[in-house]
């Protein structure tokens, strides 16, 4: 590892190898999809060739209903990860999210890595920034540095409350934040949005947001990557190595945090992340309210690593299951997918 990596770089770095060759999928916590199926239309009444997945995010058109999600950034190898993904995302028409750009903030030398316009001109990216670092001295300052780094359509705070508390150098004040998250969203000339990291966004915080101002909300709900795990594998401390075992059942399932978000507040911009594998899991979070749905660990075997036509390939097999899943039930376009009365909770 570079000796000469900061602090945050660094645990970049460390970050990337655990998520890619670690187990730190959510035990015992299932994204919640596997509990609906879908009623078969025998006779859908439609050409497979005219299903359109074209849709509407944040009032922008978009040829698919797709975000790769916010995964990585801050050392030369994630520079590799995003330009191929941002490559991919421009050539099927995906929005992409960045990860976490403190690192670019505190070090003008990492910013290229999250600087990837150049290989997706018309695709709309989202910068990246941890709300709790709002409480340590970020402000709007550092918020617009983010969004001219990324030449952002967007800016996302994300919430991590669990991740800081297991992070041996974890950032855990989270009071008060939601009067500088209003500040931030009042004040940036992009729409700002919240996500979580894997462990879900209830209906009650979702509220508060949306009153504060927040314009997209990501539930990004457990099932998929558990931060957690991920950081159990980095602690020196045998302590809270131990302890993070206690919470393998932690977080709010994908499929939870969409339904309460969706029917508690009046967010009209919801992404559903979080343990997303396929289009039909896809298909499903777009009937239960998701207006977007993202992807993250799961597009990255290592295959596509190295290879943009890889990454592609995954990206359209996605797009594909989606069309499937939508032929299958006879819905030609995502209004049609999202009206439909054909997804049916599975009896426990």
């Amino acid at each position: 590892m570079d000796e000469q990596q900061n602090p945050t770089e660094k645990r970049k770095t460390e970050h990337i190898d655990i998520a890619l060759n670690k187990e730190v999928q959510s035990r015992n916590v299932t994204t919640g999809f596997e509990r609906y199926t879908f009623k078969h239309n025998a006779l859908p009444e439609i050409n497979f060739r005219d299903i359109d997945l074209s849709t509407a995010f944040m009032k922008k058109s978009r040829r698919t209903p797709f975000l790769i999600s916010s995964m990585t950034g801050g050392t030369k190898r994630a520079y590799e990860i995003n330009r191929r993904l941002a490559l991919a995302a421009e050539k099927r028409g995906w929005s992409m999210g960045l990860g976490s750009m403190r690192a670019a903030v505190e070090n003008e030398d990492v910013a290229y890595t999250f600087n990837i316009r150049k290989y997706a001109p018309t695709v709309p990216i989202i910068a990246n920034l941890g709300a709790v670092q709002l409480n340590y001295g970020y402000g709007i300052k550092e918020c617009l540095r983010a969004v001219e780094i990324a030449e952002a359509d967007a800016l996302v705070l994300h919430l991590n409350s669990m991740q800081e508390a297991f992070q041996p150098e974890g950032d855990t004040n989270f009071s008060n934040l939601l009067p500088k998250i209003e500040e931030v969203a009042a004040h940036l000339p992009v729409p700002v949005g919240v996500k979580e990291v894997g462990m879900g966004i209830d209906a009650e915080s979702a509220r508060k947001l949306k009153n504060a101002g927040i314009r997209f909300i990501d539930v990004a709900g457990a099932g998929g990557t558990s931060w957690i795990q991920v950081e159990k594998y980095r602690s020196k401390n045998k302590m809270r190595e131990q302890a993070a075992e206690a919470f393998q059942q932690w977080g709010l399932s994908t499929a939870d945090a969409l339904i309460e978000v969706r029917k508690g507040t009046e967010f009209s911009n919801i992404v559903a992340s979080g343990g997303m594998k396929n289009g039909v899991d896809a298909a499903k979070a777009l009937v239960l309210g998701a207006d977007v749905v993202g992807f993250g660990r799961s597009l990255l075997p290592a295959a596509a690593l190295e290879d943009e036509d890889a990454m592609v390939s995954r990206l359209e097999q996605i797009e594909f299951e989606l069309r499937a899943a939508m032929f299958g039930i006879g819905a030609g376009s995502i209004p049609d997918l999202k009206a439909t009365n054909r997804l049916f909770k599975i009896k426990e």
